[in-house]
């Protein structure tokens, strides 16, 4: 790729809608935005009159490189730019931190006979769905007690078919269904049950407190007290079920409200979830704000990437502040649900309470969340700068730490870990499996490691440079220091592979004691002490740890599989199922060099093709030998 000049390309930009892509020198994108007019937009970061403020301007000092993507509308590029941002999560956009899914009550009527099942996906399959609710747990219960109450099935069959063709199930017996599948209860019967499942799920309880209740009362009458006790307890599950659903609303509507609460960096959204006009829920979800991000900012970016992720959209959205892009995050919300969808800013009234209310939970969140939130940054973020001037190092952000494991030089493997702001970063792990090594030689072993990744790293980002790949894999991407498990040694080899490559990057050693527990760091020729208790030293100790944990399960997984290896693995056209046929049929490996050709294809799903196969590779003969 030639060298890109920032302002020639900014001349190019179209004066039409779309997404404009932000990367830094390492082709890492750091940031996504829409526009109405591209050229319009993207040139105002470059612009020295025009302030983005404080988190604009950082990001801008960081560009090297842009791209874009036109679109048809402003609206196409909104929806563009959710998906971006939700697959890349760049460093700069306003990011939501919580990726979670909700449950939905789903009733199959567009079977004969209905199903009441659990379900995360609200699908156009013509069932009715009812949720999403919260907790995945009272959804079950639900459930478990709508089955119950009207008899409804449980099981997978296909019904009208399969009506007459079995015995019926437990649950026949012991009276929780009325036996579909022996013709015991007619489709318009089950179909009524199931009508009356519907009302239930919809919050008309009365009528089976007030059955339930009679029963009850009737059975205990009669002095059947194991029958009224039944009722008792399903009569406590109903009641259960009503307690849930405390708050009501005349207007039977379903809404989201939605408060942000922001302190510093951090930010806490909180969704109270009204589905016919009950309160069914809530929950709340931190945000990663930026400097400069004012209340409607978190706001817009919080609902477009929460809606995006959502399987429900509702009508009406109550927020506490209008939206500068308010009618086009409508629209783009109303293609979502496929019906109109309004976004509130209330100023007084009922409404208004219950977003002040919102926002009063996310505080409290926020505010009990501030100690945890320290001290995770005490044992993250503020381990990596106890780490940094331990090693007189300005930053540090990434590490990598390597582990070679064998058993006796057999199965040598390499582990590669990461840690990013003091986390795991998971999906940048590596292994490696030795190719030059011979033996018990961890010296050699890391050598072929280091060698193997960082020449890998300079190769992928001259394809990238000169435009033979636009693909980036974590290879590309360099620690900040090179954490070695081990001394001089260990250090000394990854020295020599970095002079090789002509790479500077600082390489420590985790120096352990007799005990096998690190007790400091090798740096510059220098063992220089930690203290124990740090935080510091316990990042150090766990990214110590996962290396060797990772090498291990690697190394643990090859040697499984090479002992479950069969020599009828190396046999071609021979796969599991006719392997398994063949153990199957012979006791030992001796019977079957026993067998002939027409035995061997005697075998269930043996050919004669197969059975030449076998015959020859125990025989030592080419397969198209007679």
């Amino acid at each position: 790729m030639s060298e890109f000049d920032i302002q020639e390309e900014l001349k190019k930009l179209p004066d039409q809608p779309g997404v404009y892509i932000m990367r830094d020198k390492t082709d890492q994108i750091i940031y996504i935005g829409k526009a109405v007019s591209l050229t319009k937009r993207v040139h105002q970061y470059f612009q020295a009159s025009h302030d983005e403020g404080i988190k604009k301007r950082q990001m801008v000092e960081n560009i090297d490189h842009f791209e874009y993507v036109v679109t048809d509308s402003e609206l196409e590029a909104l929806v563009l730019e959710c998906n971006l941002i939700k697959e890349h999560r760049p460093k700069y956009n306003t990011m939501l931190r919580d990726d979670k899914t909700y449950p939905f009550i789903k009733v199959t009527v567009n079977e004969a006979y209905p199903r009441v099942l659990f379900s995360r996906q609200m699908k156009k399959d013509g069932a009715r769905y009812f949720g999403p609710f919260t907790s995945a747990s009272a959804v079950k219960d639900t459930i478990e007690l709508v089955q119950k109450l009207y008899k409804i099935r449980t099981c997978n069959r296909k019904f009208p078919d399969s009506i007459g063709k079995g015995r019926p199930c437990l649950n026949y017996h012991m009276k929780q269904c009325d036996g579909i599948c022996i013709g015991a209860i007619s489709e318009e019967e089950y179909r009524g049950n199931v009508d009356a499942a519907i009302r239930f799920l919809n919050g008309d309880f009365k009528p089976v407190v007030d059955q339930l209740t009679e029963k009850m009362m009737a059975a205990s009458a009669k002095m059947e007290f194991e029958r009224a006790a039944e009722f008792r307890d399903l009569l406590e599950s109903v009641k259960m079920c009503v307690q849930k659903q405390k708050i009501t609303s005349s207007d039977a509507m379903n809404e989201d409200i939605i408060g942000i609460s922001q302190s510093g960096y951090d930010a806490v959204a909180q969704v109270f979830f009204v589905r016919n006009g009950r309160l069914i829920g809530r929950e709340h979800f931190f945000i990663k704000a930026q400097q400069g991000d004012t209340m409607a900012d978190l706001l817009g970016a919080f609902i477009q990437q929460f809606y995006a992720g959502t399987p429900y959209v509702p009508r009406d959205i109550y927020i506490q502040e209008a939206l500068e892009d308010r009618e086009l995050i409508e629209d783009y919300l109303a293609k979502r649900r496929k019906g109109p969808v309004h976004l509130y800013s209330p100023s007084r009234g009922q409404k208004k309470k219950l977003v002040d209310l919102a926002i009063k939970n996310a505080f409290l969140v926020i505010s009990q969340d501030r100690e945890k939130i320290k001290r995770e940054e005490g044992r993250t973020i503020g381990a990596m700068k106890e780490i940094a001037n331990l090693l007189h190092l300005e930053h540090v952000n990434r590490l990598e730490a390597y582990d070679i494991s064998n058993t006796s030089g057999y199965q040598s493997v390499g582990s590669m870990v990461v840690f990013e702001k003091g986390k795991p970063l998971r999906s940048d792990y590596r292994k490696f499996r030795l190719k030059t090594v011979e033996g018990p030689n961890d010296y050699a072993s890391m050598y072929e490691v280091l060698t193997r990744r960082f020449r890998h790293g300079l190769e992928e980002m001259e394809e990238i440079k000169d435009g033979k790949s636009k693909e980036m894999s974590s290879f590309v991407k360099f620690p900040d220091v090179i954490m070695m498990d081990g001394g001089r040694g260990q250090v000394n080899i990854a020295l020599r592979v970095l002079s090789e490559l002509h790479l500077d990057i600082p390489v420590c050693g985790m120096v352990k004691d007799d005990h096998h527990r690190t007790r400091g760091l090798y740096f510059n020729n220098v063992e220089i002490p930690i203290d124990r208790s740090s935080e510091g030293f316990k990042l150090i100790t766990r990214l110590q740890d996962e290396a060797h944990r990772f090498a291990i399960e690697y190394h643990k997984s090859l040697r499984g599989k090479n002992q479950v290896h069969s020599f009828l693995d190396d046999i071609k056209g021979i796969g599991p199922t006719r392997r398994k046929a063949l153990m199957k049929a012979f006791q030992s490996s001796d019977d079957m060099r026993n067998a002939t050709v027409e035995e061997l294809m005697e075998i269930p799903s043996m050919n004669e093709q197969s059975a030449r196969a076998v015959f020859a590779y125990l025989h030592g003969l080419n397969s198209d030998d007679k």
